[in-house]
């Protein structure tokens, strides 16, 4: 660690630890359970969560997870469920590079922050307990929202898919018994104005209907100079329904749900971090600024689906749950690599997912010694990605057409089983075994003369393509947890735990079947072929030791954790040579072998006279220990010379409140700090796209009137309007061994894709400040 980060991460740490607990809105659970809380005491408060499907205080529970609930989001001001990954250590939650609804999540240094098909997400994220399969339109808005939880480490043996980093999930409200209204209407900085309508209703003492209406939009950060359109802008309609039977107390629970998006926001163009090396375009001052002039498709993504949960008590002590969902989402994007009005890099992109899936839990928890669940799932899902890269400034209408349709089918049969070896001492064993079959169809087509006809254009087919691919693979693997928990009081709990994690491999969807090596002169085989386009399943060992105490107005969950990871899957596309033209390359490697250890604090304190103190500190230590590529043929081990992508060392924050009467109501004063220091975008460092160390300053105050009825808050985002890199893209030439950029004679990199070079990036929004009106009945 460098000396501004020791200092940083030593502030972060002692605030936290100050505090010693975790915040007390921020409570633990790993279910569609609304979080319960006993009445608080002097000494404590007495968190119930459903962390391994059934209900136990807080302290009691030996995993690491971070519950954040809907009311502390609502004080926060949060927009998105990107806004978690500020709070929660070791977490990275981001909008990827270019769009505005597909998500990078990575925790504990594992992730994928590609979003095309044939590459499996490392951190799962959940909808009411629904998995999406894919990354796209999974930037949530946040709004009826019960929590977010997120899970650190590999899950799988309690519910859903086998995620190998961890999971997400935005839990909803479920609907009350008594009919009620909720109006939020927001106004703020950047033309932002939001409303969300949410109504529900008894239709008898056993159904209930209700749902909600949100309209989300936002002026541009910044603007695109060459279309006029706003740059990072919003617009989004959205809506939930939902039909209940039963709860409350009855031996039976049936909840159906349906819900729509869609964004219409327009294309998120990047910003030029070098000028146009043949135009001579200086960089713009403005980094939300942006110069690109692809617009077709035009930018819309729409997504929709169907879930239905279905629990039903046939005993005292056995439960038997139903999760079964139908899901769809369409993203039609234009990106501009190059950000400049020449076709230099521009790639016209549709992501069209569809998935159906079912889970079945069979729950056994009698208050005796023996709790677990027995559990099945399946999980069918098609995903085809179609895409233009345009380079006509290197050759007149030189298009190189890809479309990849890529199918998971997968089923699992997992369980989890928690024995009290005595009063104090409790064994937790689980396992999941898990099927999975990708099956891929790829087609790679070069066209001169202009774009495909899949995007409008007028261009021709040039020669053969170079990937005509259809092929299928199967994987199976079982993945063990256990855990071991020793709570010498009932205040105090000392846990250990094994958990593997396990990610199947795939085809890579930008791969060039005719550059596959050849046993003999002439073409590749098709077996050739196969083996050249694919990549092998990735592996985890994750161990983890922790604390969890109440002591007294005091709370904490710490723990240190340690993980062998290998087969570390890379996807990646370089410039290459397709029939004799200049085009570009997926290049995916099963890198070889990383080590990550690392500690997260999360604590927090209820002071006398309203104030309260929370804090979270993560420190990781993420680094290859073999990265195999081959170099002019030779496998080069290159691990000395590469970075784990979208993983600080430190992350951390501290919160600050304040709560006291006020008239009749109540007003809430909070202000967060978060910090995250340097990271890299990629593998391979580059300083032109690598975010250094910053911190992000928010802050609120809500006035709530008395029962709710009506509240006004006052937020502020990032308001030291500090200016940091999420994501980018980059195509300059690089040292194979060392990654080191190579410049020109001009002094600025030399490109490998289009003559202006590309080096363009992301940033994360600037300052906002706005206002929430809310009234309920």
């Amino acid at each position: 660690m460098r000396p501004t980060q020791i200092l940083t991460a030593s502030l972060l740490c002692g605030a936290a630890t100050a505090a010693l607990g975790a915040a007390p809105a921020q409570a633990q659970s790993a279910d569609t359970e609304p979080l319960e809380a006993a009445p608080a005491t002097a000494a404590e408060d007495v968190i119930i969560v459903t962390a391994r499907r059934r209900e136990e205080r807080l302290v009691e529970v030996p995993v690491a997870v971070t519950a954040i609930s809907g009311e502390e989001l609502s004080r926060r001001g949060a927009l998105d469920i990107t806004d978690v990954g500020q709070s929660v250590p070791n977490v990275t939650l981001e909008a990827s590079r270019a769009t505005n609804s597909t998500l990078s999540a990575f925790i504990r240094g594992i992730g994928q922050q590609d979003p095309v098909s044939g590459f499996e997400q490392g951190v799962g994220i959940y909808l009411d307990d629904v998995y999406l399969n894919r990354p796209q339109a999974a930037v949530l808005d946040i709004y009826d929202v019960e929590r977010i939880e997120v899970l650190r480490g590999p899950q799988g043996t309690l519910y859903g898919r086998n995620t190998i980093g961890g999971a997400v999930k935005y839990v909803t409200r479920r609907l009350p018994q008594d009919p009620s209204v909720r109006v939020r209407a927001t106004y703020g900085t950047y033309d932002q104005a939001e409303g969300v309508i949410t109504a529900s209703a008894p239709i008898s003492d056993l159904v209930r209907v209700g749902g909600s209406v949100a309209r989300l939009s936002r002026g541009g950060f910044g603007d695109n100079l060459t279309t006029g359109l706003e740059n990072y802008n919003k617009d989004i309609w959205g809506g939930r329904m939902s039909l209940e039977v039963g709860g409350y107390g009855e031996p039976a629970f049936i909840r159906i749900q349906g819900d729509y998006t869609k964004d219409s926001s327009d294309p998120r163009g990047g910003h030029r971090l070098i000028p146009g090396l043949v135009s001579g375009a200086p960089v713009l001052d403005n980094v939300f600024d942006t110069r690109g002039a692809l617009n077709d498709p035009e930018q819309e993504v729409e997504s929709y689906g169907l879930a239905m949960h279905a629990e039903v008590e046939l005993s005292s002590a056995l439960t038997l749950r139903s999760i079964s969902a139908w899901r769809k989402d369409d993203s039609y994007s234009p990106i501009d690599f190059d950000a400049l009005p020449a076709v230099d890099l521009d790639v016209p992109g549709a992501y069209l997912n569809e998935q159906i899936s079912q889970e079945f839990q069979l729950l056994w928890d009698d208050g005796g010694a023996f709790a677990g669940l027995l559990g099945f799932y399946y999980l069918d899902a098609k995903a085809d990605t179609l895409f233009d890269v345009r380079i006509f400034t290197t050759f007149a209408g030189l298009t190189a057409f890809t479309q990849a349709n890529v199918d998971t089918e997968t089923y699992a049969i997992f369980g989890d089983l928690t024995y009290d070896l005595t009063d104090q001492l409790s064994l937790s064993l689980g396992g999941r075994y898990t099927w999975d079959e990708r099956s891929a169809e790829i087609l790679r087509q070069n066209y001169l003369g202009g774009g495909s006809p899949e995007f409008g254009g007028a261009g021709v087919p040039f020669g053969a393509a170079s990937t005509d691919f259809q092929g299928s693979r199967q994987f199976k693997k079982f993945t063990p947890r256990a855990s071991l928990s020793f709570m010498p009081t009932p205040d105090h709990n000392i846990y250990a735990s094994y958990s593997k994690g396990f990610k199947g491999g795939g085809f890579d969807p930008r791969g060039v079947g005719t550059n596959a090596p050849a046993a003999t002169p002439g073409a590749p085989t098709d077996a050739e072929v196969a083996a050249f386009l694919s990549f092998s399943p990735e592996e985890v060992d994750s161990y983890e030791i922790g604390y969890k105490g109440n002591l007294g107005i005091f709370n904490i969950a710490a723990a240190a954790f340690y993980a062998d990871y290998t087969d570390v899957q890379i996807p990646g596309s370089v410039a290459c040579e397709v029939g004799g033209l200049p085009s570009f390359c997926g290049v995916v490697s099963n890198a070889g072998k990383a080590t990550f250890k690392g500690l997260e604090l999360e604590a927090s304190a209820r002071f006398g006279g309203g104030f309260g103190l929370a804090g979270s500190l993560g420190y990781i230590d993420a680094q290859y220990d073999e990265y195999i590529t081959n170099i002019g043929n030779t496998p080069t081990d290159v691990a000395a010379f590469r970075v784990v992508q979208n993983t600080p060392e430190v992350t951390g924050s501290i919160t600050a409140s304040y709560d006291t009467p006020v008239g009749p109501g109540d007003l809430y004063l909070g202000t967060t700090l978060s910090y995250r220091s340097k990271t890299s975008q990629f593998e391979i460092p580059n300083p032109y796209l690598d975010q250094g160390g910053y911190a992000l300053l928010d802050a609120s105050i809500v006035y709530s009137a008395p029962g709710d009825r009506w509240s006004v808050g006052v937020y502020g985002k990032n308001l030291l309007d500090k200016e940091y890199k999420t994501s980018g893209y980059t195509f300059v030439a690089t040292d194979p061994v060392t990654g080191d950029i190579v410049n020109g004679a001009n002094g600025f990199p030399v490109p490998t894709l289009g003559p202006e070079g590309t080096l363009t990036a992301f940033y994360g929004n600037p300052r906002q400040v706005f206002a929430t009106l809310t009234f309920s009945y």
